[in-house]
């Protein structure tokens, strides 16, 4: 006898290095159109990477520049959960990494892994609390260096936070900029922990994310483990190709609810011809 099936719901992520807000070579600030963009996804979990958190100077001389912080610019009223990793630090202010979450981030740490205060390279790591998920799913948000010397480095701060910070058993989903084209960092976290890369699991190849008008590289990443991926997509069409120099990622993944279908409880006749009275409508 089969046992029986489990509930799952769904979680869509994606992650997205905003380069600040601008496009590509800087000509244009566009951040105004890279959230429109974000919201259109419908994603309930969003990693950013190059996300600016100040700059006295842009904010007096670009005319569309927001009033508030681009973090909670891009929020807005959709992803009421942020946290913010403030890597780069400047005269004029700061940039870093970021976890936009439409549900609450219990807890969240972030790691700076810069070589030197003007690079931007972090895990940050959060805890989120889903009101489906059987237990807490952990996110990382990551932003390497492009040295072979340096991912080696930070690679090894994230695979000691991960044993360190996340249960075995743990639904674990990290992504972001990996500037890792040799595919290193997908090998390694496979090889230790278990986690896959989501594009290789569905379409049998790692994303082609950067430069955005010609994509070659594959410098993002989306790895996962305890859960199924059922979707993905590299957002390199328009209006992306547009907006920053890399391609956007996106996947959607089924996580237990740890509830069997056969404890999901009955609906009496009542409420169904309720729901489709309201579908009629």
């Amino acid at each position: 006898m089969s046992e029986p099936s489990t509930e799952t719901f769904d979680l869509r992520v994606m992650t997205y290095n905003i380069h600040k807000g601008f496009s590509a070579g800087n000509t244009r600030f566009v951040l105004h159109s890279m959230r429109k963009a974000m919201v259109q996804t419908e994603a309930d979990l969003i990693f950013l990477q190059e996300i600016q958190g100040e700059h006295a100077y842009r904010e007096r001389f670009i005319d569309d520049w927001p009033d508030i912080p681009q973090l909670q610019f891009l929020a807005g009223g959709i992803w009421p959960h942020q946290a913010y990793g403030k890597n780069a630090i400047y005269d004029a202010g700061h940039h870093g990494n970021a976890i936009l979450s439409k549900h609450p981030i219990v807890s969240w740490e972030n790691i700076n892994v810069s070589g030197n205060r003007l690079a931007s390279r972090s895990v940050l790591h959060g805890v989120i609390e889903h009101p489906k998920a059987q237990g807490p799913v952990h996110v990382v948000c990551v932003h390497f260096g492009l040295s072979a010397v340096e991912q080696r480095r930070q690679l090894g701060v994230l695979c000691e936070r991960i044993r360190s910070h996340v249960p075995n058993d743990a639904p674990l989903i990290i992504a972001g900029d990996f500037n890792d084209w040799t595919g290193q960092a997908g090998r390694q976290v496979h090889d230790d922990f278990g986690l896959s890369d989501v594009f290789v699991t569905l379409t049998r190849r790692p994303a082609k994310t950067y430069p955005v008008w010609l994509p070659l590289l594959p410098v993002d990443r989306i790895f996962y483990r305890g859960a199924r991926p059922t979707a993905c997509r590299c957002l390199s069409g328009n209006p992306w190709r547009r907006l920053s120099d890399h391609a956007a990622l996106y996947a959607s993944f089924a996580l237990d609810t740890g509830v069997s279908a056969a404890e999901r409880p009955v609906e009496g006749a009542k409420t169904v011809r309720a729901r489709q009275r309201r579908r009629v409508r």
